[in-house]
């Protein structure tokens, strides 16, 4: 069973009884994009490959607060702060299971709020293609489901869901924003940080 938010603004929360366990946000896309047909005498079909990178800028209850992401390397730690790991960058989306943010569930009086979002590392906004997929599990709770069912613009990050503490438990809140860049992210939410440039290894 699961929960799909529809429309931007929706909320849900995660089981209340006991703690919450791993929670695991999934991100699955279509990593072909468009068809493209080359060659006069002999037909060859191409295809402009997408590759999304799964995020999260997070802000913990002792107010520290970063991003944890594949660009800079900063893929996070599941036992110690911030208690958030990315498990790689799948640059092809050849694993068939997308990228994955791994939450410790049992640490969540120590997490306040984090901003699940994506970014089109290279190539051009092409986001209706995509077809991308969220979705939350969390162990006793049914999935949460949010589709990236936006597609006019040309910005290359989006910001998806929004996890709340709200008690012994996360709210899930559909967003679906897009943004020229992560600065502007981060000042939509109000994160604060400095953003300087970096690549992925």
């Amino acid at each position: 069973m699961a929960v799909e938010l529809k429309k931007s603004g929706d909320k849900v929360n995660l089981k209340k009884d006991g703690p919450l366990g791993k929670i695991t946000v999934n991100l699955n896309w279509n990593t072909k994009g468009n068809a493209k047909t080359t060659g006069i005498l002999f037909k060859k079909t191409t295809y402009d490959p997408i590759d999304l990178d799964l995020g999260c800028l997070y802000e913990l209850t002792d107010g520290s607060k970063m991003a944890v992401q594949a660009v800079g390397n900063h893929f996070g730690n599941y036992n110690s702060a911030p208690f958030i790991t990315l498990d790689g960058d799948d640059r092809t989306g050849d694993s068939g299971d997308g990228e994955n943010l791994r939450i410790n569930g049992e640490k969540i009086a120590q997490i306040k709020r984090i901003l699940i979002f994506t970014s089109i590392y290279e190539g051009v906004a092409n986001w209706k293609d995509a077809n991308a997929v969220v979705t939350v599990t969390c162990p006793g709770s049914e999935d949460v489901v949010v589709r990236m069912d936006e597609f006019n613009t040309t910005d290359k990050n989006c910001a998806i869901a929004m996890l709340e503490n709200v008690g012994n438990t996360f709210s899930v809140e559909k967003i679906i924003k897009f943004f020229g860049g992560k600065e502007a992210m981060d000042r939509a939410y109000g994160w604060g940080l400095k953003w300087v440039p970096g690549k992925k290894d």
